[in-house]
């Protein structure tokens, strides 16, 4: 796989450049202002009622029975949701998306760099706080991780390259859906119905974003198919990388994403089956093999994405669960 040249990044940032005003207008429409968002403190007790204590106790009583698998999938969702230092800084270092290097600047994608992360930011406030009243977890041990997490870094291979970050994000932001709303499923069978809600809740935030990241991308596929075509089989070819990849790397436990990405696995939170379709919807939104007038390598592109998704899904077929997992972050 060839690195993406000068010319290409070049082309790139001037299209990205084209849907500025797109991009603002769907901060002003898709999300939603601060003083009308939830926040982490409509789910959890009220620690300024006097009976602050005994909402602390109902909560703790709705979480002793949910197994320790799900405690441990849902630590490792508020983990990857608590590294948002890594994707803001990310997302503003893509050519064309801040070239002024200012955070105050109010291009359309500034703005929505910083619009975006604020209502991300909620959802690792509200599980960290959530799991620590719970006392289900070692916070101590979880802290460690998400430390570690965010002095790592964050690198989706995306070469600095905007329209792979956005295939990136397009992916991403349906991955984390799809895992809020399974683990949102097993804590409904658990029996605590609050963290279904949060749960619940977080997946709509991040339905409403993947929704805007798709769009995006589809403006990119109307103004320059055969870009966006080998931009979405270079970031394919890749593979998509979970953000939390790095919570483990120089540690005392560097196999720590591994084990998370089993349980994952195992309980069905995020599972092969949902990468494979995850490729097949954006394959299908994006009309990828209806897509004409490509260049002979856009052309190529095209034909490896068309097959993809069952590729995928036959390798999902064949993955077997994991007999033994191991469990991180639990008292």
């Amino acid at each position: 796989m060839k690195a993406i040249t000068n010319h290409e990044l070049e082309k790139n940032m001037e299209v990205i450049s084209q849907l500025d005003d797109l991009v603002g207008e769907t901060v002003d429409n898709v999300l939603v202002d601060p003083d009308d968002c939830w926040q982490p403190t409509d789910f959890l007790p009220n620690m300024s009622e006097p009976d602050a204590l005994d909402q602390v106790k109902a909560l703790r009583e709705r979480t002793a029975g949910i197994p320790d698998t799900i405690i441990t999938s849902l630590i490792g969702n508020m983990i990857t949701e608590e590294a948002l230092p890594s994707y803001q800084t990310y997302f503003n270092l893509l050519e064309g998306i801040n070239p002024e290097g200012s955070l105050l600047s109010e291009r359309g994608w500034v703005r929505w760099s910083k619009a975006w992360t604020a209502e991300e930011n909620r959802h690792g406030d509200l599980l960290n706080k959530y799991l620590y009243l719970s006392g289900r977890a070692d916070m101590r041990a979880v802290e460690q991780t998400i430390h570690r997490l965010i002095y790592n870094g964050f690198d989706p291979r995306s070469e600095k390259d905007p329209y792979q970050a956005i295939i990136y994000t397009s992916f991403q932001e349906r991955a984390t859906k799809v895992s809020h709303t399974n683990t949102g499923k097993l804590a409904t069978k658990a029996g605590d119905d609050v963290l279904s809600r949060i749960c619940k809740t977080i997946a709509g935030d991040e339905a409403r974003h993947e929704k805007a990241y798709k769009s995006f991308m589809s403006r990119i596929f109307e103004i320059d198919p055969n870009g966006a075509m080998v931009a979405f089989e270079k970031m394919m070819k890749k593979q998509i990388v979970m953000p939390a990849v790095l919570m483990g790397e120089g540690g005392s436990n560097p196999t720590l994403f591994s084990q998370f990405s089993a349980i994952t696995q195992k309980i069905g939170v995020y599972t092969g089956w949902d990468y494979a379709r995850i490729i097949e919807h954006l394959v299908k939104l994006w009309d990828v093999e209806n897509v004409t007038g490509l260049n002979d390598v856009a052309a190529k592109a095209q034909d490896y994405l068309a097959g993809l998704s069952a590729r995928y899904m036959r390798l999902a077929d064949r993955m077997k669960t994991p007999d033994e997992i191991s469990l991180a972050w639990l008292k």
